[in-house]
């Protein structure tokens, strides 16, 4: 499961990597603390690619309000071509959803949450399979989800789940504009692909900010 992430790469930078055109009002960087419902970077392609904002929740169709349901902030690998909020997304509006890193939690023996942060050993950002759709008819809003899979077997150590994460290879496929199928690609990630590191507990608030966040403990 992915529920709290970090972008602090330059909006510039992250369009130009996706070959994209950037919005007017995409999030500014840096953001360390980046939580469900919140606007998130993400790149759709039609013609051309966007970098765009959208809500981090998405949003069924049969919502009647934004709260008119379960929060989805993640959508299953495995079960999403068959559950109804999904399966139409995963078909027709894949998407790729950018981070500089991620937050997960493991308890201690007292039941506390102790925060772990996971970026790349080279601190270039990471890309993850996502799923959009509108939502509402008179004003509508952009809202997403992140694929997870089943955590790999380093990631396993901390957390059961795992966000897919996309190869710049990968990108024109799980954007639909290659031709090929894409689930293959929802997979987890290989061992060494992520570096982590206990950073303190303050994060375990959704107001807390700043770079001190991501400090090593």
């Amino acid at each position: 499961m992915c529920g709290r992430m970090t972008m602090t790469h330059p909006t510039d930078a992250m369009a130009q990597l996706f070959e994209a055109a950037p919005a007017n009002d995409l999030p500014e960087p840096p953001t360390y603390n980046l939580c469900p419902t919140q606007s998130v970077g993400v790149v759709v392609s039609g013609d051309g690619r966007s970098y765009r904002p959208m809500r981090w929740g998405f949003l069924p169709h049969w919502y009647k309000a934004m709260n008119g349901g379960p929060l989805l902030i993640n959508a299953r690998a495995e079960t999403i071509a068959e559950k109804p909020a999904f399966k139409a997304a995963v078909r027709e509006r894949r998407c790729l959803i950018a981070a500089t890193g991620f937050y997960e939690w493991t308890k201690d023996e007292e039941g506390n949450r102790l925060p772990w942060y996971f970026s790349r050993p080279g601190g270039e950002p990471m890309v993850f399979a996502g799923i959009w759709q509108m939502w509402g008819k008179d004003d509508p809003v952009p809202t997403c989800a992140i694929v997870t899979t089943g955590a790999g077997e380093w990631m396993a150590e901390t957390h059961h789940r795992e966000p897919v994460v996309l190869a710049e290879d990968d990108w024109a496929t799980w954007l639909g504009e290659s031709g090929e199928k894409a689930a293959p690609l929802m997979r987890s990630s290989p061992g060494g692909y992520y570096q982590r590191w206990r950073v303190d507990r303050a994060v375990n608030s959704n107001r807390a900010s700043g770079p001190d966040l991501i400090e090593p403990i």
